[in-house]
């Protein structure tokens, strides 16, 4: 194989490399220092290899209702209409956060001169809870928000505190930490921002009656 290779090994050694036939690379990698290893079909396997290949662009092609030649642009079509549905989206969804915003901010109460408002929902992800805490965040004033949503039998709790709150002692993470064992869970996070999972609804009103407690202290 001219100066480049001093042996190439394919199981049965042959007199020549026109022996082999066609060739296709199927892998690369590295074993050791300096030594790299290729793994490759040759002869009929090849075209079988083809053919197979051939059989999946076509059915892929027909699957996206378009031809092998603009399965490409196809994709690329495709990709560009995920983009733009999923900024609508999420455009939507931070809507829809500020329209349940305005729903619960009345059952803030008041807490040692910070608000707190604590809520139940049913069915958020986490990220939709957060969209909703950001929205609430900036129309509370100053204060905590604490978040617990049902799906499917298992909890998401999150608290989010403002920045003044912060400045005042609240740690959202501590927080979380205190009341995630009340829902079989456990979580935690950072002084403005916490999560955590749980397994037992109905520890829920025992986690916000915790999460007071938790705030009072923590504002002193």
């Amino acid at each position: 194989m001219g100066d480049f290779s001093m042996e190439l090994c394919g199981g049965t050694h042959v007199q020549n490399t026109r022996d082999i036939g066609t060739f296709k690379i199927l892998s690369e990698s590295g074993i050791s220092a300096g030594v790299r290893r290729i793994e490759a079909i040759t002869g009929e396997r090849v075209l079988g290899y083809y053919r197979k290949l051939e059989k999946e662009l076509r059915e892929t092609a027909a699957f996206l209702k378009t031809s092998p030649q603009e399965l490409k642009n196809r994709v690329r079509a495709l990709q560009d209409e995920l983009k733009k549905a999923q900024s609508e989206n999420e455009e939507l969804k931070a809507k829809i956060a500020a329209r349940e915003a305005k729903d619960v901010l009345g059952n803030a109460v008041e807490v040692g001169g910070m608000k707190l408002l604590m809520k139940k929902t049913e069915g958020m992800t986490a990220e939709e809870m957060r969209a909703l805490s950001d929205s609430l965040k900036e129309q509370l004033g100053d204060g905590l928000i604490v978040l617990a949503s049902v799906t499917n039998g298992a909890v998401t709790l999150l608290a989010a505190a403002t920045d003044s709150a912060v400045k005042r002692g609240v740690h959202a993470g501590n927080i979380i930490k205190a009341i995630a064992p009340l829902v079989r869970g456990g979580g935690g996070g950072r002084p403005n921002m916490a999560q955590a999972g749980g397994k037992d609804p109905s520890g829920i009103d025992a986690a916000f009656q915790k999460a007071s407690e938790t705030f009072a202290e923590q504002i002193g």
